[in-house]
């Protein structure tokens, strides 16, 4: 009976992985830092969105939090409320009602450690590229690390007479220690400043500020942040390994 066993996991190894598909749905409860990037057409044409925020679960089926986002070149945030199912196979679906009345709806999976849940946005047309991780009741500077890998990646509308759409897409190392712009509050937000060369023909040599926000998460290993500058629809991943 054994060989039997080792023999079907050989043949059929996603058996295996399918075993470890169970978590505590309890293991959910407590605060969250999101960051959902892509493309969506809930407005009609497909239009470039990035969204960020912190929502925390109450093990009772309800959620609350503040979530922003920026499309179309603009910053809109409003506090959230909903309701969320977690489940033993670990997927988990929840609804973020907005101060306007507005329902968005998403579904992802739990880790088996309760830790991070990618995920999506299920409305027709919604963004598909987001990832949730969980973060500590309080943080303060003291969880910065000395320098992190960056990634940046989005685009720019024109919002004033003069200026031209462009694309941004960067990786780098930032240090810390020189940029003593990093502002943490005990949310786990932060506010920073990151400058990278301009593009789209202009002169290399110029620096472009980028004013960002992010979430620490991780233990501080990592930021998931976005540009809040007028016009922008820029994603950032902070990270200690580069990954």
């Amino acid at each position: 009976m054994r060989a039997n066993w080792l023999f079907l996991l050989v043949l059929f190894p996603d058996l295996a992985a399918r075993a470890t598909d169970v978590c505590n749905p309890a293991d959910l409860a407590g605060p969250y830092a999101f960051q959902l990037t892509g493309s969506t057409e809930i407005s009609g044409q497909p239009k470039p969105a990035v969204s960020l925020g912190r929502i925390s679960f109450d093990e009772r089926g309800s959620l609350s939090g503040t979530a922003s986002a920026t499309f179309r070149g603009l910053l809109l945030g409003n506090p959230v409320t909903g309701s969320y199912e977690a489940n033993p196979d670990c997927s988990v679906t929840w609804k973020l009602q907005d101060d306007s009345g507005g329902f968005q709806s998403f579904s992802g999976t739990l880790s088996s450690d309760g830790t991070s849940v990618p995920f999506k946005q299920t409305d027709p047309g919604g963004a598909q590229h987001g990832i949730m991780k969980k973060i500590p009741g309080a943080c303060s500077s003291a969880d910065l690390l000395k320098s992190y890998y960056f990634t940046v990646s989005g685009s720019t509308t024109p919002m004033l007479p003069g200026q031209v759409p462009h694309t941004v897409s960067a990786k780098g190392t930032l240090d810390i220690g020189r940029n003593g712009s990093f502002q943490v509050e005990s949310d786990c937000s932060v506010s920073f400043g990151l400058t990278l060369p301009l593009q789209g023909g202009q002169e290399a040599d110029q620096p472009s500020p980028m004013n960002m926000r992010g979430f620490l998460v991780n233990g501080g290993k990592e930021i998931l942040a976005f540009q809040t500058d007028p016009g922008a629809m820029v994603s950032a991943r902070l990270t200690s390994d580069g990954r």
